[in-house]
């Protein structure tokens, strides 16, 4: 055990190593602030910047936890308590405590299973903790005692009154194998046949189990309710917990300090007329001989998640944004997703540029990565930016059409050249958009036009994702691919069959590509089952994945590929900003080192 050293107490003058580090934060009465540590060890001037860096590295790969700015040790736990499983290492599973705050932490610790099952990863379970060796790599293992149930935010049920005066809960979820007893005073005011979020209060004993209504949520049959109980049956995440919020709630407005200014670059927003949060702004100009200099701008979200913070292990649990009808289940909250990193209009914001330079031909001759400060100049609908450049323009697109409306459509008919040579799949398949009244029915369903606006932004969202694989994999930085291998021999069997119902015929055995299936696609155009080919052919494609590993993207045609655009909405997307930011040296929040070791299982569970 290390000396317990008093706050302040001085060791030796330079800078510790991160074994010295440990020990003195282990050794210390609570949490211990980064000025207290400088003066113990005596770092002064430049070096508190290596220090500050060390105290991130080590409490991004959990080996100590940071509450707010100051840093306590995690290697006392108790002899039994819970743990999740959050990774796997050389083929065993690990885990972290959870705290009595109910957010996993600390550092990774070995799970063994001694019977039984062996839990899946987000599975929580009471286990016996136990030192390791230090040869070992890890300084802890938790002995799994027993697997505890999975529940996913809030339960949701329908009260029933049994034999007059009973109160029972039946869980809306099919699966679920028991009804749940409620006690006097446990059923918050609820009437039978209302539609209730409630949390169980005990499970074991004799007769059913016991639960306590935390929400009433109305009728059961109100349209309105019906994606809750789809959030419900499908285990998404719809609740934050108070920590995490606590987190969100505390982040500081940005105030643009050591970012190179954007601001005076005229970049605007083009998106779906309801959307909320704005992940990409763009801007182009002419550049040399017929080509054009693009630059897309991401918010930079890594600026406010920290990769050690509770809101990080929230939104990897989410893995993504959720879209219903009538609501959305963010991946972050909406203090960061509506607020803080969406790039609204005329706001100051931190973002990741990129800024690619194009040939009259449309291919790339080079792109550069940025973090900056951005000030959207304008907020559009694709609808508005559309009608602008087809003659409609109105009171707030009339001074942003000839400077900038009007290159990004030039840019975009130039990198259209460079799409059309490259054939990607081109797929027919209108998005259908439901629209609800105001008490939630559905109204009618609409298949909204496809515009050129909205190809504008997909392939300048195209180049900006596949700059940012092939950066990282110069740098021979770890990344997440978005990968979609081409089809199956079986499904391409499976295809062959089904064409000549239609008479059409599928060249068998030799190397597929998407040119094929869109020379396909043409031979049926006019027909009256053209929509089912088009479906047919979708259904041949493989799912695309996430792998840190580059296997190509089939549908897009393109030999890298990486999500790069929308960190608000995609966690797979924020992995790549903190790879950019970590191999291109543009701050200290970087790719964690307990980010690197878990990329395989982060990318299978994004997958999921």
């Amino acid at each position: 055990m290390p000396k317990k050293l008093e706050r302040g107490e001085k060791l030796r003058p330079g800078l510790p190593s991160a074994e010295e580090l440990m020990k003195y934060i282990a050794a210390s009465p609570g949490a211990i602030g980064k000025g207290d540590i400088a003066r113990a060890f005596g770092v002064k001037g430049a070096d508190k910047i290596g220090l500050k860096k060390m105290l991130k590295e080590l409490s991004g790969s959990g080996q100590v936890t940071r509450q707010k700015r100051s840093f306590a040790s995690k290697t006392r736990l108790p002899p039994v308590g819970m743990v999740e499983v959050t990774g796997a290492q050389d083929g065993e599973l690990t885990g972290q405590f959870v705290g009595d705050d109910g957010m996993a932490g600390g550092p990774a610790m070995l799970i063994k299973v001694s019977e039984g099952r062996s839990p899946k990863h987000g599975e929580r379970a009471v286990a016996k903790f136990e030192l390791l060796p230090r040869h070992s790599g890890f300084t802890h293992q938790a002995k799994i005692m027993r697997i505890l149930p999975q529940q996913a935010g809030r339960l949701l049920g329908v009260l029933q009154i049994v034999k007059g005066k009973a109160a029972r809960i039946v869980p809306v979820d099919k699966k679920a194998r028991t009804e749940y007893q409620v006690l006097s005073g446990d059923d918050g005011g609820a009437a039978a046949g209302e539609l209730v979020a409630f949390e169980i209060i005990r499970e074991n004993g004799f007769g059913l189990p016991a639960a306590r209504v935390v929400d009433r949520l109305g009728d059961l049959n109100d349209p309105r309710n019906i994606s809750l109980i789809a959030i419900n049956q499908h285990g998404i995440p719809n609740h934050f917990p108070e920590r995490v919020l606590a987190e969100a709630d505390a982040l500081k407005i940005f105030d643009g300090k050591g970012r190179e200014d954007f601001t005076k670059i005229p970049l605007i927003t083009i998106d779906p007329m309801d959307a909320r949060d704005h992940d990409d702004a763009v801007f182009a100009e002419a550049h040399g001989e017929g080509g054009f200099r693009l630059i897309v701008a991401i918010a930079d979200v890594a600026y406010y998640v920290d990769s050690a913070s509770a809101l990080d292990r929230e939104a990897l649990k989410r893995g993504n944004s959720v879209y219903f009808p009538d609501l959305v289940v963010p991946m972050l909250p909406e203090r960061i997703s509506n607020d803080l990193c969406s790039l609204r209009e005329g706001e100051l914001r931190p973002a990741l540029a990129c800024v690619m330079v194009f040939d009259r031909h449309g291919k790339k001759q080079s792109h550069q990565f940025h973090r900056v400060a951005m000030r959207s100049a304008a907020k559009l609908a694709y609808e508005e930016a559309q009608a602008a450049i087809d003659g409609r323009r109105d009171a707030k697109t009339d001074g942003l059409l000839e400077g900038v409306l009007k290159p990004l459509w030039e840019a975009y008919r130039c990198l259209k050249k460079a799409q059309d040579k490259r054939a990607p799949l081109a797929l027919d398949l209108p998005e259908r958009k439901i629209i609800l009244d105001d008490k939630g029915n559905i109204e009618k369903v609409v298949v909204p036009p496809r515009l050129d606006a909205h190809r504008l932004i997909e392939e300048f969202m195209i180049q900006a994702n596949v700059a940012a694989a092939e950066e990282l994999e110069k740098r021979k930085s770890p990344l997440l691919y978005r990968v979609h291998e081409s089809p199956s021999a079986e499904k391409l069997k499976t295809l062959s069959t089904f064409l000549r119902t239609v008479n059409r015929e599928w060249a068998q055995g030799q190397a597929v590509k998407p040119a094929q299936f869109n020379k396909l696609l043409q031979s049926v155009e006019g027909e009256d089952f053209q929509q089912l080919v088009h479906q047919v052919v979708l259904r041949t494609q493989m799912q695309a994945t996430y792998k840190p590993d580059n296997l190509g993207h089939f549908g897009l045609a393109l030999s890298r590929y990486a999500h790069f655009t929308s960190p608000i909405r995609r966690y797979a997307d924020l992995i790549v900003h903190r790879a950019l930011i970590k191999a291109l040296g543009l701050g200290d929040d970087g790719l964690a080192e307990s980010d690197v070791a878990n990329l395989e299982e982060t990318a299978e569970n994004l997958s999921l």
